[in-house]
């Protein structure tokens, strides 16, 4: 079998008026993720990690967000098309390890739903997904609640 990584990061401003979606769930917070789809740091870490994993570029390469039609679209949605596209090249998922940098709200009353959530869209079993959150010790953008950062590492192999 061929095994295959991919490195996925995503960066986004956070802003008062906006909701908050991590992996797929929406996080009760004062301030949300700004962004030209719904803005979920983590789905766009995963897609990333999963494009360069099969070689096939990158999120913004595939869903600009320059097109209108991606306007407040659900991340959701465009895992399921990374998904189908990762699908195509014959590749499955071995696994997700993810990294979540901010400083507040807290994020592990929510890792489990995240999980849940991860694992039913992507239909793999929660074992085969990492999902970890730090703070930067009010460090740099994410530790003045300014901004928040997401990393993912997936592991794909070819299913021929």
């Amino acid at each position: 079998m061929s095994f295959r990584i991919g490195f996925g990061m995503d960066v986004h401003r956070l802003v008062r008026g906006r909701d908050l979606y991590l992996g797929g769930v929406l996080i009760p917070s004062d301030s949300g993720a700004e962004g030209h789809s719904d803005a979920d740091v983590m789905i766009h870490a995963i897609c990333d990690a999963l494009l360069g994993a099969a070689n096939l570029g990158d999120i913004g390469q595939h869903f600009p967000d320059s097109d209108p039609a991606l306007q407040g679209i659900d991340s959701k949605l465009i895992l399921k098309q990374v998904l189908a596209m990762v699908g195509a090249h014959n590749y499955d998922i071995v696994n997700l390890d993810v990294m979540l940098a901010l400083q507040k709200p807290k994020i592990s009353p929510y890792i489990n739903a995240m999980k849940n959530t991860l694992a039913d869209v992507m239909g793999v079993d929660e074992g085969q997904l990492s999902i970890k959150a730090t703070t930067t010790e009010h460090l740099g953008y994410e530790g003045r609640a300014e901004g928040i950062t997401c990393y993912a590492v997936a592991l794909i192999q070819n299913n021929l």
